[in-house]
């Protein structure tokens, strides 16, 4: 059983003296963990963020495999000195290896990996708002979208402000004002594709939506610690 295939290095973690269990994310074979040796030669090959053309082969489709990799593309060492792009990645490559069920494929969010990573090599970009934007997709992906269609207590599509906690719906600035205390803001960015540039404080409010949802549902309440160093070091420039 053999398959080869581009794909961005999530983890690597040491398996005894001399190998390591690689988790991988492809466009068609989703996250797929399998074992490489590690020697001087590759060390630098097998990095986190790093993308990678992967060959796997193992007897049995269901047995764990062995990797070989060959290097395409290391992006962090264009931000390795640029602290909050570094938290960023670490925040990515975490999440995906934490979130996404092994060896199911999701298309959409490698490309929206790929398109983000991307984005985070780019000197002049507003990266902020598309990381916002990947776990708010991400969550859409894994069944927990959103719903921004109308207000969850009216009906009515206008003037959308919160966001419940409770059910992910959206309210209208009416019907919540009265508990607003209780609610998130809606950040503008998220409901108009014509938010070109997008204030710090919005993007906070975006991942306090999604980091919410995201511990709430897979996390037990409490977010990596990894995703946690990323906004503390976002609302330090709010």
């Amino acid at each position: 059983m053999k398959w080869q295939e581009e794909g961005i290095i999530l983890s690597v973690r040491q398996h005894g003296e001399s190998s390591a269990v690689v988790s991988l994310l492809t466009r068609t074979h989703g996250r797929h963990a399998g074992i490489a040796r590690l020697s001087s030669r590759n060390r630098s090959t097998m990095q986190p963020g790093n993308t990678v053309q992967a060959q796997w082969s193992a007897r049995l489709p269901e047995h764990l495999g062995t990797f070989q990799f060959e290097l395409i593309l290391s992006p962090i060492a264009r931000f390795m000195l640029d602290p909050l792009k570094l938290a960023a990645m670490t925040s990515l490559l975490t999440m995906l290896d934490r979130l996404l069920a092994e060896r199911h494929p999701y298309p959409s969010v490698y490309e929206m990996s790929v398109s983000l990573m991307g984005k985070l090599a780019e000197t002049t970009s507003d990266w902020l708002k598309d990381y916002a934007l990947f776990e708010l997709r991400l969550l859409d992906v894994l069944g927990y979208g959103l719903d921004l269609s109308q207000c969850a207590a009216t009906g009515s599509q206008d003037n959308l402000a919160y966001v419940s906690p409770k059910s992910g719906c959206a309210v209208s600035r009416e019907a919540g004002l009265p508990y607003a205390n209780r609610l998130f803001e809606i950040p503008a960015f998220i409901l108009s594709t014509n938010e070109e540039i997008t204030a710090v404080k919005e993007i906070v409010k975006a991942l306090k939506i999604s980091g919410f949802f995201l511990a709430k549902y897979f996390f037990n309440n409490i977010l990596p610690e990894q995703r946690q160093r990323l906004m503390h070091f976002i609302e330090q420039l709010s």
